[in-house]
């Protein structure tokens, strides 16, 4: 598994040397097409357990709702115990951005987030030379 992770990161540094740039400075065939967005919500400093727990049966229900409306694709509580991670089925983090300020610990200015867009591994392309044009 450690070689196989190992050669993915090799070949995401792999491209004619012609390619464009991302503002990232990967080549722009390394970035992938965001087809979903992941957010990790994690209580705000200071924030108490009793003030969660306080939202979280309307909370339990937004999110059912959002998941019954097709909008979250998985969710998970985070193994540490501090939050959770929801994948979100959106475009763009701008899209997850507007789902989650809906959510009443959002709007309770409980929960920090960050948004991170995740697409296709891209590395997989080399393996597949017709796909890089």
């Amino acid at each position: 598994m450690k070689s196989i992770v190992l050669l993915l990161l090799a070949l995401l540094s792999v491209g004619p040397a012609a390619q464009s740039q991302s503002p990232s400075g990967l080549p722009s065939v390394a970035i992938p097409k965001t087809t979903a967005v992941l957010v990790i919500m994690t209580p705000k400093q200071g924030v108490t357990f009793q003030q969660i727990m306080a939202v979280m049966p309307e909370e339990i229900q937004a999110t059912v709702k959002l998941y019954l409306d097709g909008k979250i694709r998985e969710w998970y509580s985070r193994g540490d115990g501090k939050g959770v991670i929801i994948l979100l089925d959106v475009k763009t983090e701008d899209e997850a951005r507007q789902i989650v300020e809906t959510m009443p610990l959002t709007k309770e200015q409980l929960t920090d987030h960050q948004f991170i867009p995740v697409g296709p591994l891209m590395p997989l392309r080399t393996l597949n030379p017709a796909a890089l044009k």
